[in-house]
């Protein structure tokens, strides 16, 4: 190769080592393929905007209750605490003698109890409960809060976990999230799709 190749060629070669790295880095962070595009500023409003979207279903009570701040589970729409008084426990599926499904079945009851596969609290980081929507999204994003799932499997988690389509046919007189399963499902993956952008925080 002649010097003037080798002087020509050294820029690309350092640019593409540049790209290689950040690449790394980035699925290092455990964001997925998606997360990789920069995603313009009209990809980033349409992102903000799905995700008020998803905000609004997640802090509903269908979901925010079993995703409380503390070991309490919450219920009703008032978001009350539970009754009678239960406790989180290791598991998050109650403590010995007061087990979540105990009572709660794998359908709801005909005396008026909800069920559904999986009954139980949600790890305590993934509590939602007084996080604003900067914090909201980014404890999403982070798979050591969000159950070590990336955004690809978040998508799946709340297209097919028992008790995410609870929610959303929760019977009785319980009042469902905002959108439909469909239209939540539809949202998230406008976000995702929009490079998962997180809110600015009011505090900031």
């Amino acid at each position: 190769m002649k010097l003037q190749s080798i002087v020509n060629y050294r820029p690309r070669l350092v640019l593409g080592l540049i790209g290689w790295l950040a690449v790394m880095a980035t699925l290092a962070r455990g964001v997925g393929p998606h997360m990789l595009l920069v995603a313009s500023s009209a990809d980033q409003s349409a992102g903000l905007t799905a995700f008020k979207d998803v905000a609004s279903v997640l802090r509903s009570p269908r979901c925010i209750n079993c995703h409380p701040a503390g070991d309490v589970p919450r219920q009703t729409d008032l978001q009350l605490p539970h009754f009678p008084a239960v406790a989180r426990g290791a598991d998050g599926h109650g403590i010995i003698g007061m087990r979540c499904n105990a009572c709660h079945q794998d359908i709801n009851q005909a005396s008026g109890i909800p069920g559904a596969q999986h009954w139980g609290l949600a790890p305590r980081s993934m509590a939602w409960a007084g996080l604003n929507d900067q914090e909201l999204a980014e404890q999403l994003k982070d798979p050591r809060r969000n159950g070590n799932r990336t955004l690809a499997q978040l998508i799946e988690h709340v297209t097919s976990e028992p008790l995410v389509c609870w929610a959303f046919q929760p019977g009785g007189d319980r009042e469902p999230p905002p959108l439909t399963h469909e239209q939540f499902i539809q949202r998230f993956k406008d976000w995702v799709a929009a490079g998962a952008p997180s809110p600015q925080s009011l505090k900031e």
